[in-house]
């Protein structure tokens, strides 16, 4: 159960494989998008569900519950996995009313707990009442899961993993762009204003004042707030925008640092894939982000929110030498491959598994 099909393709594809490798039926619910032809064509079998991932209207949520109650009356699963916020916890409330094991990943806690107030009391409502049967509840970074802890959500059934992990043949170590090209940044994920993209775009115009040797580019889809600023951008030239790729990997090669100055992460996947690539990453210092580097050894964090603070971070690395850059994004591959190996995540959940299943 995902609220979109790039969280199975881009982030689960392993699992899935391995899953169908061994002999397994794998079921996928999700709104449809582009990359669910390319997981029917693997053998798994698909049933649109439409999610509205920020709406927040009674009926509708009620209804999406009532959605996966017929689901699982008709596909009868023997165990659920479930991702993000709402199929974690309608996904569960339905799970659970029909005594089907349910396993969660916690992909990140969003605004509406981060920011506090009513909003944050009816999540962790809503989470309560989700999560209150599942078998087991993953987190992505300590943080989250310590909320979980405070809110005593799970209990006893929590367990950390190193994010989604990134896939290391996928994204190859890739040689250091040469000395002597413009300096390009990049920015990879939804352009949205919890990613950071207006701090991105503010640091971009300050920098390239001073600066006729850097580039700076995003890639991803656009949310209707910035349809605006990209009209802007387009035509004072400060960002340039790829739009959205189904393979991000020869931008982030192009590329001799990827930023990102998100407000939250469960963990930053744009940012395992850069450093897996060998390129240093610029990140807010939040969870799910200062995970992913080692400060001054692959990548610099800075605050959110805070553009000056973004913009020290850009020209303490275009101070450094192209040697130490490149250094970096080598620092960043190794720390990648001792700890973020997606196969780790795939055996921890093949194990969860057969132990539920009794295989």
């Amino acid at each position: 159960m995902v609220n979109h099909d790039v969280v199975i393709y881009n982030f689960r594809l392993e699992l899935v494989e391995r899953l169908l490798q061994e002999g397994y039926d794998v079921v996928i619910s999700s709104p449809y998008g582009e990359r669910i032809d390319d997981l029917t064509a693997l053998g798994c079998e698909y049933h649109q569900i439409d999610i509205s991932r920020h709406g927040m209207n009674p009926v509708r949520e009620a209804g999406l519950i009532l959605t996966y109650k017929r689901l699982i009356r008709e596909t009868a699963p023997d165990i659920v996995l479930s991702y993000t916020i709402k199929p974690n916890v309608y996904g569960g409330i339905a799970c659970a009313s029909f005594g089907v094991p349910c396993i969660a990943n916690v992909t990140g806690l969003g605004t509406a707990v981060e920011n506090g107030g009513i909003r944050q009391l009816i999540t962790v409502s809503l989470y309560g009442a989700g999560l209150k049967k599942t078998r087991k509840v993953f987190f992505q970074n300590t943080e989250n899961m310590r909320f979980f802890e405070t809110h005593g959500i799970a209990a006893g059934r929590r367990e950390l993993l190193p994010g989604s992990g990134v896939n290391l043949e996928r994204h190859p170590y890739e040689a250091y762009p040469e000395d002597g090209r413009k300096i390009k940044f990049l920015f990879v994920g939804r352009l949205m204003r919890d990613k950071g993209f207006g701090e991105f775009v503010q640091a971009a115009r300050r920098i390239k004042e001073k600066n006729d040797g850097v580039e700076f580019e995003a890639v991803g889809f656009c949310e209707s707030d910035y349809e605006e600023e990209l009209k802007q951008m387009h035509a004072e030239a400060y960002v340039s925008f790829a739009g959205q790729q189904r393979d991000v990997h020869a931008y982030i090669r192009d590329a001799f640092a990827v930023v990102l100055p998100s407000y939250h992460e469960g963990m930053s996947n744009s940012l395992l894939e850069a450093a897996a690539c060998g390129r240093p990453v610029l990140a807010s210092d939040i969870p799910g982000c200062r995970e992913t580097f080692e400060e001054g050894v692959s990548g610099f964090g800075f605050r959110p929110r805070d553009v000056d603070s973004l913009c020290g971070a850009l020209e303490r690395f275009l101070a450094l030498p192209h040697q130490k850059k490149a250094e970096m994004g080598r620092a960043g591959r190794a720390k990648m491959e001792r700890e973020f190996d997606r196969r780790i995540v795939v055996d921890r959940y093949m194990k969860e598994i057969e132990g539920i299943l009794g295989a």
